[in-house]
């Protein structure tokens, strides 16, 4: 066999790429795992295996359980290329990266893209001030390197993960000036019509009771329903300000962590020309697959959070049956054997899924906070575009995010409308009076990742 051949390759290292690798060397594939990260576990997993002791009691069991994974796929047999930016997917199923400073390319039989989730956008007033970043950005600091806040902190915004670091950073003796929540009565009224399926996710829900109990147990401010939020200052990140039961509050902080919840990264399967479809649950675009992540019969699979958001353990599930649909097609996998190995990860996969509609109706972002108000808030940050020049821009005759590339370089940055391409389309559906599905999404072409010309020519 070729070297540079494999019977599988999977871009990404997080649990569904690592659970896929187990799978398909399960049945005798060759498989070659390539991530940009030196170790495996990707964001939600990242770091684990060096993680001390007391990390790992901090960041939670479930963190902790990621190292049984990694663990896993390191017995694989899996090969892993480590530190390899993907730049490029093609049809014909070859892979391009850069890796050390050289361009490298890989050809398969099949590929899995499992490249996860990314935080939604957050444009308010003042979000890229210094001194405001991510709540889960500030999560992979602690990860990666133990790095936690030295002053009081402000969490902002809404979803699991914003409690889910508040606890921990209480657990790890991090002080916390205020949780600034935005979910009203009316999502808790939302989310009510899928009270069956949280009910038998039951355990998800009583993880979410503890986190909340363990805010109230020290004494955090907690403000519910918050409305208008605004990051004040000149320089750097110096309050936070919001309206809450009526009343314009305003809390000091040199940092403010913000969250609204993740979307997934679907850089790739754009650049594929895949079909996508915009997930008015979600708010966000996701890829159409079969129901194995097969997008059409291109042999390349979606599996895990860049497939739509699922979550870790439904995740792994995810790249479990791509793998079978792998493997069976490449004739590793007799059509028994194939059943009923499928048949119990759906089983499985069934059960993971249980709260997911609960917590996307509970925490769907409103729309002040996706769609920015003030024509002074800045929508792309790489090229320094406004909502105010967007707005302009759909006067002028601006039909989507495409246009917006001729119109003032909106999208044209390092991040390749990373950052700003769901704010991008919501804005101009807003504008124009249409359904985002209308209005579409930046046409991404390779390279998806920063690449120099240096590195391609080596």
């Amino acid at each position: 066999m070729d070297a540079n051949v494999v019977d599988l390759a999977i871009v990404g290292a997080g649990p569904a790429g690592l659970a896929a690798a187990c799978e398909a060397c399960r049945w005798g594939l060759s498989v070659a795992l390539l991530d940009e990260q030196t170790a495996t576990g990707g964001q939600i997993y990242r770091a684990v295996d060096a993680a001390s002791k007391k990390r790992k009691s901090v960041l939670g069991e479930d963190y902790a359980a990621g190292a049984e994974l990694t663990r896993a796929f390191a017995k694989s047999g899996a090969q892993h290329i480590s530190g390899a930016a993907v730049w490029n997917v093609g049809r014909d199923l070859k892979v391009n990266y850069v890796r050390q400073g050289a361009n490298q390319s890989l050809q398969a039989r099949q590929i899995i893209l499992a490249s996860g989730a990314m935080e939604r956008p957050f444009p308010i007033p003042g979000w890229t001030l210094p001194g405001v970043m991510g709540a889960g950005a500030a999560q992979i600091l602690y990860k990666s390197a133990g790095a936690l806040p030295s002053e009081p902190v402000v969490l902002a915004g809404c979803g699991p993960l914003l409690y889910l670091l508040a606890s921990q950073y209480l657990q790890a003796g991090v002080k916390l000036k205020a949780v600034v929540h935005t979910t009203q009565a009316s999502d808790y009224v939302r989310a009510s019509a899928h009270i069956g399926g949280a009910l038998r996710g039951w355990r998800d829900l009583r993880k979410g009771m503890r986190m909340l109990n363990h805010l109230r147990q020290h004494g955090v401010q907690v403000y519910a329903g918050a409305q208008g939020l605004s990051i004040e200052g000149s320089e750097h990140a110096e309050a936070i300000s919001f309206t809450h039961k009526g009343q314009t509050r305003r809390i000091e902080s040199p940092l403010i962590l913000l969250h609204q919840g993740v979307v997934p990264n679907t850089q790739l399967s754009w650049s594929l020309r895949a079909k996508h479809r915009w997930n008015d649950a979600q708010l966000c675009w996701e890829p159409e697959t079969d129901e194995f992540g097969q997008i059409e019969e291109s042999g390349i699979y979606i599996a895990g959070d860049s497939r739509g958001i699922v979550g870790a353990k439904a995740s792994a599930s995810q790249g479990k049956l791509a793998a079978l649909a792998v493997a069976a097609k490449l004739g590793h996998l007799e059509a028994g054997d194939r059943d009923d190995r499928e048949s119990a990860v759906r089983e499985e996969l069934r059960k993971q899924l249980h709260i997911r509609p609960f917590l996307d109706a509970l925490y769907r972002p409103p729309a002040a906070q996706r769609i920015p108000q003030d024509d002074s808030v800045v929508v792309c940050r790489c090229e320094e575009v406004t909502a105010g020049q967007i707005r302009k821009y759909v006067e002028l005759g601006c039909q989507g995010p495409n246009q917006t590339k001729a119109f003032g370089r909106c999208g044209m940055g390092p991040c390749q409308g990373r950052l700003c391409g769901l704010t991008v389309t919501e804005l101009i559906a807003d504008s124009r009076g249409l359904p985002p599905q209308e209005v579409g999404y930046y046409r991404i072409r390779p390279p998806v990742k920063p690449v120099t010309i240096g590195e391609l020519a080596g």
